[in-house]
């Protein structure tokens, strides 16, 4: 029995059938019996560690292999670069990110600042592995590609959701955008990750001050 997928992610991703975006999309999707989801668990594990401690540069996948106690080969077969297997790490990260509770009564503004302050400090306790994960998923590879839409579709899916019913698309996608850079600033060293909820919150602010 199959239990869980390596980079899956539901429904559509926005591509047609068959284009060479959704093939790449397709070749992401695996099916892992229990016994693969443990073994690539604890490649991710000791991606993760490997990362906390040297950052990017010193992350590779013959290393994570090492520490989890594989062949470089069996962790080849289920991450295609050092960039594929960080981005996996960023993204179990967001999707064990607990869904923003709010205050009933709530208006948009303090909807999307708490959903933009989970989604700011979900890794800032670790500067270090945050830059790193970030940087990989800027990584040109299909399984990267991959991860990326699923980062950036569950991103637009909690920013619309504080938005409400009826929202402006513009300012959904400008709120995408402003995260988008946000992060990407961050892992480039130009802004702390402790610091974006308030830079983000500013944007918030500029955006939907007086809306209800």
């Amino acid at each position: 029995m199959t239990v869980r997928a390596l980079s899956d992610w539901p429904g559509d991703d926005g591509q047609a059938e068959g284009t060479p975006a959704a093939r790449a999309a397709e070749a992401t999707r695996r099916r892992l019996t229990p016994k693969q989801a443990a073994i690539v668990d604890r490649i991710v594990d000791a991606a993760e560690d490997e990362a906390r401690r040297g950052g990017y540069d010193a992350t590779t996948v013959r290393g994570a292999a090492r520490c989890a106690g594989v062949a470089p080969a069996t962790a080849y077969t289920y991450f295609a670069s050092k960039d594929h297997l960080l981005a996996e790490v960023l993204w179990r990260k967001m999707a064990d990110l607990p869904e923003v509770t709010h205050a009933p009564g709530a208006n948009s503004l303090d909807r999307v600042a708490a959903e933009l302050r989970a989604l700011s400090l979900f890794v800032s306790d670790d500067s270090q592995l945050a830059a790193a994960c970030t940087s990989a998923l800027l990584g040109s590879g299909p399984e990267v590609r991959a991860l990326r839409v699923r980062f950036g579709a569950e991103v637009h899916r909690r920013l619309g959701g504080a938005l409400g019913d009826g929202c402006d698309p513009a300012v959904l996608a400008a709120l995408d955008l402003a995260y988008s850079g946000a992060m990407l600033w961050s892992g480039l060293g130009h802004i702390a990750f402790a610091d974006l909820p308030r830079a983000l919150g500013d944007v918030a602010r500029a955006l939907l001050e007086g809306t209800p």
